[in-house]
């Protein structure tokens, strides 16, 4: 089985084409999702988290308040790391884990989607690699309307992330989210056939129009 991947910057669509692979039903695997999981309560991860940020990041039943830990780490590249070093071996693992029964089940083809391939210096692991992409304005729209906050929280939320361009310039493949949710999906979908097509596997099984 191969695992290609399908990055972007914050709020650049990249679940919006994710959502499309699924309902293309193509298996993706979702590091926003895995590492939900790594600091689910109960778990080594999250006794992690508090013992390195305290328990101001707990919400009152005892769930990683994201929003909080987000506070703290967005503005402070240490904070980051520290986060980092805690969730990212346990996502690896767990990337792995679900990669690894796809591949037992047959699954020829899957997706793995994440907003730090490239930070993280991985992306090479997941060619092809797709890149979503739009323009910042676009980016600091999507962030206001769906979280609130001010303009330059916005802003350092996106700063915070290797630029969008260095992104795009590494990519395979770049979907455009920048319009339309129709015109979206079908960029989506002429990626996935790229993709397909790049590594052999029949386009209809998905079932996709021809790139």
């Amino acid at each position: 089985m191969h695992v290609f991947g399908l990055t972007g910057g914050i709020a650049s669509g990249k679940s919006t084409v994710g959502a499309r692979f699924r309902a293309r039903r193509l298996p993706v695997i979702d590091a926003d999702e895995l590492a939900r999981e790594v600091v689910a309560p109960g778990t080594e991860g999250l006794d992690a988290v508090v013992a390195a940020f305290g328990e101001g990041v707990l919400a009152p039943g005892g769930a990683l308040d994201r929003k909080a830990l987000a506070r703290l780490v967005f503005s402070d590249a240490a904070r980051r790391r520290t986060l980092n070093a805690i969730t990212h071996p346990r996502i690896a693992a767990l990337t792995a884990e679900r990669s690894a029964a796809l591949a037992a089940s047959g699954e020829p083809l899957a997706c793995y989607e994440a907003a730090l391939l490239v930070e993280n210096g991985i992306a090479d692991a997941f060619r092809p690699l797709v890149v979503c992409a739009c323009p910042e304005e676009v980016q600091i729209a999507r962030l206001l309307s769906r979280d609130g906050g001010s303009r330059e929280d916005a802003l350092q939320r996106i700063r915070a992330q290797r630029p969008l361009a260095e992104k795009v310039a590494l990519a395979d493949h770049v979907v455009d989210t920048g319009g339309s949710p129709a015109d979206t999906r079908d960029r989506a979908d002429a990626a996935l056939a790229a993709v397909c097509v790049r590594l052999g596997v029949p386009p209809e099984r998905y079932p996709l129009p021809p790139p």
